[in-house]
């Protein structure tokens, strides 16, 4: 059975199913919530303003606070749902390229199993998984569960 579960969450409403899976069936691991905020597609996921709003800011004090800014709500939203769970997690912000980013991540920190939703894009737009996802499950050095 896993120990340590890794769910990268971006505020999709899959990303959010995949904690539930994780928080459901790894009753006994820790489990962390990774937020990579993407410098080339900031606005991908649940704040898809962010890239048109703070794009004329990027890489200055304004634009990472507001990084910050959504990690921590997305960070929020994560804990209440694992309080419905009676459960708690761990949390991790990175700015960089998710699909590096998580797979490091796994690699560096004992990570056995990752969980991810199978896409962040918006139904309209999607295909059946994300570039994101299908990179992470294919460089992966633990087993991925891929929520749909």
């Amino acid at each position: 059975m896993s120990k340590n579960v890794l769910v990268p969450i971006d505020g999709s409403p899959l990303s959010f199913q995949a904690l539930r899976h994780a928080l459901r069936e790894f009753p006994d691991a820790s489990v962390t919530v990774l937020h990579v905020v993407d410098l080339f597609e900031p606005g991908y996921g649940a704040y898809p303003d962010f890239e048109t709003s703070y794009e004329p800011l990027m890489g200055s004090e304004d634009w990472y606070e507001r990084a910050e800014e959504v990690s921590q709500q997305l960070f929020e939203e994560a804990e209440e749902l694992a309080n419905d769970y009676d459960r708690e997690v761990n949390t991790v912000s990175e700015i960089g390229d998710p699909k590096r980013l998580i797979v490091d991540f796994a690699d560096e920190e004992d990570i056995d199993h990752i969980v991810m939703g199978a896409h962040g894009r918006a139904k309209e737009k999607r295909p059946v998984y994300g570039s994101i996802t299908e990179i992470v499950a294919r460089r992966a050095p633990v087993p991925v569960t891929i929520v749909r």
